[in-house]
């Protein structure tokens, strides 16, 4: 079970990675989406040299072994490159044991609750109410996400009294049962975040993510202690060690790892673990409907301290049609975790023949 041959598929917004091994089995992967020529280009550079001759069944070992070897390079871009090797490693793990990675990772695959996540600040409160009751009715959707204030705004709103307005406007909208969530994108210090925190308190918002600039993770403690509410958040942080003085100065209430992001699976787990020990609920950033949405599915379907919905974007796909099945449905407001070996689903081979392949082996 060596590691014997690595190929990257890179095609528009996505990067797919395939291993093979010395028996005969491979697995699929998939860096985070969005530069990932970069990100293929950092893979067969630093990461698929290290890799090839380690056996397949050591994940652990071996992400340790890539970001110790490129202590160089501790960016955002190695983390995404070992995400892809990492992810696929997984896969291959489930299918050599016939057992999907939700079960590899104590968890049975079954439908999990989704909320729908909206990405859009450019249309009005009462066009994105309309929207969130269309879906509601649609798909069963039992939670929302929306947006407000600016991305990394300075305090300012994307227009003025835009936040003001969509708040009521969706919660009258979608009625008391129905959980809303808010997503601040980095843009308050912390007076104004508490100050729009106890708008959104009197709302019943479920959740206030990343309401300060995510660096500062001081102003979003204090922000965490004022509010009533809980604060989300890490989503865009990939270093171990932030992560643990996220958690000791417990900056958030609920932790959002992001597989992609992080490095890959056994990163997000370890702060999945760590979580679960300090007493936070972990609800992972999985902003689109690639391969990242089917990570954190089997992994939200396993740990304990998996919070009550997974994220799953309302947008238009980054995805192609038919990259990958089956395909993630919402039904009633939830998505079913993929049942079959390794993730469970199957990369659509006309989709990989269109793609730049490059081979390390």
């Amino acid at each position: 079970m060596i590691i014997t041959r690595l190929e990257t598929y890179t095609r528009g917004h996505l990067s797919v990675v395939r291993a093979l091994t010395d028996d005969g089995l491979e697995g699929f992967g998939q860096m985070s989406p969005f530069n990932a020529d970069i990100s293929a280009a950092v893979f067969h550079r630093q990461v698929a040299p290290l890799a090839l001759g380690w056996r397949a069944d050591d994940i652990e070992g071996l992400v340790d072994r890539l970001f110790e070897a490129n202590y160089k390079f501790p960016g955002s871009y190695s983390c995404r490159a070992v995400t892809g090797l990492d992810t696929a490693l997984w896969d291959l793990r489930g299918k050599r044991v016939g057992k999907s990675v939700c079960e590899l990772l104590g968890g049975v695959p079954g439908p999990v609750v989704v909320y729908g996540s909206s990405m859009r600040r450019d249309i009005s409160p009462d066009q994105e109410a309309e929207r969130l009751v269309g879906l509601r009715e649609k798909s069963g959707f039992r939670a929302f996400k929306v947006r407000i204030g600016k991305v990394c705004g300075h305090d300012e709103d994307e227009w003025p009294g835009r936040t003001q307005a969509l708040i009521p406007a969706v919660r009258k909208a979608l009625g008391a049962d129905i959980t809303i969530l808010a997503d601040g994108n980095s843009c308050y210090t912390p007076g104004k975040a508490i100050e729009v925190g106890r708008m959104l308190q009197e709302y019943a918002i479920g959740h206030f993510e990343e309401p300060c600039p995510y660096w500062e993770l001081e102003w979003t403690a204090e922000v965490a202690r004022a509010l009533e509410m809980p604060v989300a958040g890490g989503e865009q942080d990939f270093d171990l060690c932030q992560w643990r003085r996220i958690l000791q100065l417990r900056a958030v209430d609920i932790v959002q790892p992001d597989v992609c992001y992080i490095g890959g699976l056994t990163r997000a787990l370890r702060v999945a673990q760590w979580a679960e020990k300090a007493g936070f609920v972990c609800v992972p950033h999985s902003a689109n409907d690639s391969m990242v949405l089917t990570f954190t599915l089997h992994l939200m379907g396993a740990i304990p301290n998996a919070g009550p919905h997974v994220e799953y974007s309302i947008e238009p796909s980054v995805c192609p049609a038919g990259l990958y099945t089956p395909a993630p449905v919402v039904q009633n407001g939830m998505v079913n975790i993929p049942s079959g070996p390794g993730w469970g689903v199957t990369l659509n081979p006309d989709w990989l023949a269109a793609a730049e392949c490059r081979t390390s082996e």
